[in-house]
């Protein structure tokens, strides 16, 4: 699809299409929903970002909470390399030498009123976040030096930065943090929240595997280990593909305690269940 910003052509992105589903944790889904809230005409949608270690299911949430909106869903992976032109319009050279103006998919969100996920957001530099500035606040507008436009935000449109708890993390200049609230915070899931989620990804698997990664993981979450629900979904997956070699001659408990030494490293042995 193409539109035409002050007389510039600008060539949308596609919208993301995920096969997920929240499980558990609804007070993190009605906050977020909270933040994207409108109550008066004057008033403004929030730039919520959420917090929370690896693989807890950060971006999951953001979609879901979208797709409940019934909006596209547009993602943007953000890393130490992504420049403001990546975030917003990026010049591509066609046939003839002529320019070819690209929206990112945070532009295209923009355009077409869909919610933004700028995933892994503190990974950019401050740069990037620069050219932010002016959409997140009151102003609500990006403008692409590249293009020479300045694009407005409709006003359907969402935003939602996850943001990973560890050390290979930028800290988010001062100004950018407070245009970016509230932090909602994604912890671990509980125990049956968390097999629910392994349901779901792994209906194939039959629920002693299933309860033993479980059992794992809530062991390692009592310890405060970083291992979570996407480590527990690849132990399993990994189980049921050597049995698969094996054509079930091996004995699952092996299998299982086996494939948490080739995931995770013999650390993570001492989390393995007994039983």
């Amino acid at each position: 699809m193409v539109v035409e910003i002050e007389g510039v052509p600008l060539h949308l992105a596609h919208p993301d299409r995920l096969s997920v589903e929240w499980v558990g944790q609804e007070e993190a889904m009605r906050q977020l929903l909270a933040a994207w809230l409108v109550v008066d005409a004057k008033d403004l949608p929030m730039n919520p970002r959420l917090l929370g270690k690896p693989g807890v299911g950060k971006t999951t949430l953001a979609y879901a909470a979208a797709k409940r909106l019934g909006r596209e869903v547009y993602i943007l992976q953000a890393t130490v390399d992504t420049r403001p032109e990546d975030l917003l319009v990026t010049p591509v050279i066609e046939g003839g030498s002529r320019l070819r103006y690209v929206a990112s998919p945070l532009v295209t969100a923009m355009i077409r009123g869909g919610v933004a996920i700028l995933d892994e957001g503190n990974r950019m530099s401050e740069k990037s976040w620069a050219s932010l500035a002016p959409l997140l606040d009151n102003r609500r507008y990006a403008e692409s030096i590249v293009a020479g436009v300045k694009i407005h935000a409709h006003p359907e449109f969402r935003l939602v930065a996850t943001m990973n708890d560890d050390a290979s993390t930028f800290d988010l200049p001062e100004y950018i943090h407070s245009r970016l609230q509230p932090q909602i915070l994604i912890d671990f899931p509980e125990r049956e929240e968390e097999l629910a989620i392994l349901r779901q990804n792994l209906p194939f698997s039959e629920e002693q595997i299933l309860n033993y990664v479980a059992d794992f993981l809530q062991q390692a979450h009592s310890a405060d280990e970083r291992y979570t629900v996407r480590d527990g979904i690849n132990i399993a997956r990994f189980a049921l593909k050597m049995r698969a070699m094996e054509d079930g001659r091996a004995e699952t408990a092996f299998l299982l305690r086996t494939s948490v030494l080739e995931t995770l490293g013999e650390e993570a042995l001492r989390y393995v269940p007994r039983t």
